[in-house]
């Protein structure tokens, strides 16, 4: 098969050029259109989140060669999680080449976190299939470079950072609650209020109600810390 011309600007963009053109397909496709004859992308995104580990893994390793493991873990976690994979799939553009459903398109489907997400993945899983390892990991650090590199000393995430501290001076876990949301549902505004057993809290608005929940436990943990001080 031939590549469309969108999907060959696509692989243009990711610097590899595919001798099985049906696994890019394949990669972008998400289950609201796939059919029998016309599988989604479900499987690969499972080989990719593994290929995706290991070359981070290794990135991070050569990066530093004298962080412990109680550093490489948070950074590792930094780089390969949901949201980081989805910044990296909206820079390449996948939203614009994503395979969807009407109704999974008319609900903001193109934007959505977790799709992209698992779209990118599924991408570097079809590199992977179609060229090897080495041709997987040349792209994966091509597309994360930048954030290799300025992949935080402590980049534990903001809810595990300040349930860590609420929990180091014998508090209970922080609360977590949503205060409001706003917008249509294919583009929801989440106003969440994460507060801890000592009376202090923050509130945040975010897209999704995880990215607002972070959102809030940083601005919260960055007051809380200022007060150790």
């Amino acid at each position: 098969m031939k590549l469309s011309a969108d999907l060959q600007a696509f692989a243009a963009r990711i610097g590899h050029e595919f001798e099985q053109p049906e696994l890019l397909l394949r990669a972008l496709t998400h289950a609201s259109i796939s059919t029998p004859t016309r599988p989604d992308n479900q499987r690969l995104e499972f080989l990719g989140d593994r290929v995706l580990g290991l070359v981070m893994a290794e990135a991070l390793l050569a990066a530093d060669g004298t962080a412990t493991e109680g550093q490489l873990a948070p950074r590792y976690n930094a780089l390969v999680r949901k949201e980081t994979c989805a910044a990296v799939a909206h820079a390449a553009g996948v939203g614009e080449v994503l395979k969807l459903g009407r109704s999974e398109m008319m609900s903001g489907g193109r934007r959505k976190e977790a799709l992209l997400g698992d779209a990118i993945e599924a991408v570097i899983a079809a590199v992977y299939l179609d060229a090897g390892f080495e041709a997987a990991r040349a792209m994966v650090l091509r597309l994360w470079d930048a954030r290799i590199g300025a992949v935080a000393e402590d980049a534990r995430d903001a809810k595990t950072a300040l349930q860590e501290w609420a929990q180091a001076r014998g508090m209970p876990p922080p609360a977590y609650s949503e205060t409001e949301r706003e917008g249509p549902d294919h583009q929801p505004v989440f106003t969440v209020e994460v507060r801890l057993a000592s009376g202090q809290s923050e509130r945040a608005r975010a897209g999704s109600k995880r990215q607002a929940e972070q959102a809030a436990a940083k601005a919260l943990l960055a007051r809380v810390e200022g007060t150790d001080d």
